[in-house]
């Protein structure tokens, strides 16, 4: 049986190789984009929300593996949730990434394979590229 490492080396890879929700958003409510200049990953997350909820997150990137694997898993844990439920998940996934804080892993569930970057700190900004995006766009009034 593989151990839990390895799990999640798989969800990075699958994620990353194949991403789930990487297209342009037909009805754009709210986007924002983050880049990080030291190895050029540059992100587009979009939105629609309604009713204080994420109705559906999309994104386009140019961007690493680890980058890609971050916002595919990312958009498949916001889309349907409450506004508020995604800034506390953007909280705990950065916190869980940069080492600030030990993950809940039960809570995070696939979300919790990006908490291996907190060892690599060159590869941190990857993973919480999306994230900050993410939190970037929920900020700004609706488009």
């Amino acid at each position: 049986m593989a151990d839990s490492r390895t799990l999640y080396r798989e969800i990075l890879l699958d994620h990353g190789k194949a991403p789930r929700n990487h297209a342009p958003l037909p009805e754009v409510t709210h986007a924002a984009t983050a880049d990080n200049p030291v190895c050029g990953d540059r992100i587009l997350v979009e939105l629609t929300v309604e009713n204080e909820h994420v109705r559906e997150a999309r994104f386009t990137i140019k961007g690493c593996l680890i980058a890609t694997a971050s916002a595919s898993l990312m958009t498949e844990a916001v889309s349907g949730h409450p506004v508020a439920h995604v800034e506390r998940l953007c909280g705990e996934v950065e916190a869980s990434c940069d080492g600030t804080s030990a993950p809940d892993l039960a809570a995070l569930g696939a979300l919790s394979a990006l908490a291996a970057v907190r060892d690599y700190p060159a590869r941190r900004r990857c993973a919480t590229l999306p994230w900050a995006a993410l939190r970037e766009a929920l900020g700004q009034e609706q488009v």
